[in-house]
C-alpha cells in the first residue's frame, strides 16, 4: 500500500467562548497517502479551516496527534513546516511587490538562496503560466491572479505536501476554473495534496479520497465509489446529507 504521509489521529481542537467550550473538530483520524488528492468536504463551520490549520502547525490541537512525512507537528514543527505547503483563504501579499519579488520575499523565509529562488521562480512562472505576470505589481492582479501566485508561493520550496484551504473561495467562474486546473496540474506532478472545499463539483472532479465534515466530525471518508456503495449510489451531495443525518436537520 502507497505510504501514508499526512496521519491525523483522533484529533480534537476546543475553543474557550463566552458561551463555554466550542470544540470546532471533535475526534477526526485519517490518512493522505502519498501522490493523492484528499478532500475535506463541509459547508462552513464544519471544522475543515481548523483541522487544516492544526496540520499546518499554525495551531496546537487539545488532543490528538498529526505526523506529516513521519514528523510529529508538537514536537517537530520546523521539520514538518519544510515539508508542507499552505494555502489560506487569506493569504498576505503586498501590493507594492512584483510577483518575482513576492516569491523572493517567501523563498528566503524558507531558507532558500538568491540563485535558488531564481531558478525555482521561472520554473514555478512557467508552469503555472505567470511568465507575463513576473514583474508586475501584485497591487494589479486579479482576484484569480493573486490566487495564482500564492498558489506559486506554496510550492516554491518543492514541499512534499501541499495543504490547500478552500483554494476557489472567492473566484469568479473563470478563476476559478483556472485554479482548478492548478491543482489538477499539481496533481499529475504526483504531488500529495489536502484541500477543503464546500463545493461538492470540485471535491467529484479533483478528489481520490473525500471526508465529509459536518460540526466538527467526520461522517464518512472514501472514494467516490466507495461511498456510492456504502450510501446507495447517490451522487456527492445526497451522499453528504445522507451520512450527516440528524445532525443535518437538527
Amino acid at each position: 500500500m502507497t505510504e501514508a504521509l499526512v496521519v491525523a489521529q483522533n484529533l480534537t481542537k476546543e475553543f474557550r467562548t463566552r458561551r463555554g467550550v466550542l470544540r470546532a473538530v471533535d475526534d477526526v483520524s485519517f490518512e493522505c497517502r502519498a501522490g493523492e488528492v484528499f478532500g475535506l468536504l463541509g459547508p462552513n463551520g464544519a471544522g475543515k479551516t481548523t483541522t487544516l490549520r492544526m496540520l499546518a502547525t499554525i495551531l496546537s490541537p487539545t488532543s490528538g496527534t498529526v505526523t506529516i512525512a513521519g514528523f510529529d507537528t508538537q514536537k517537530d514543527p520546523d521539520q514538518v513546516r519544510e515539508r508542507i505547503g499552505f494555502l489560506a483563504t487569506e493569504t498576505g501579499l503586498y501590493d507594492r511587490f512584483s510577483a518575482r519579488e513576492t516569491l523572493r520575499f517567501f523563498g528566503r523565509i524558507s531558507g532558500l538562496s538568491d540563485p535558488e529562488i531564481a531558478k525555482r521562480s521561472q520554473g514555478v512562472f512557467e508552469m503555472l503560466q505567470m511568465t507575463a505576470l513576473a514583474d508586475r505589481r501584485v497591487g494589479t492582479f486579479s482576484t484569480g491572479e493573486r490566487q495564482k501566485l500564492s498558489l506559486a508561493r506554496s510550492i516554491l520550496h518543492d514541499p512534499a505536501v501541499l495543504i490547500l484551504d478552500e483554494p476557489t473561495f472567492g473566484l469568479d467562474i473563470m478563476a476559478a476554473r483556472s485554479v482548478e486546473e492548478t491543482v489538477a496540474l499539481f496533481r499529475a506532478q504526483g504531488r500529495t495534496i489536502l484541500l477543503s472545499t464546500h463545493v461538492m463539483r470540485l471535491a467529484e472532479k479533483l478528489c481520490d479520497r473525500v471526508a465529509i465534515l459536518y460540526r466538527g466530525r467526520m461522517h464518512a471518508c472514501g472514494t467516490q465509489a466507495e461511498l456510492a456503495a456504502a450510501y446507495g449510489d447517490q451522487d456527492l451531495e445526497d451522499i453528504f446529507f445522507t451520512a450527516v443525518g440528524r445532525d443535518a436537520i437538527s
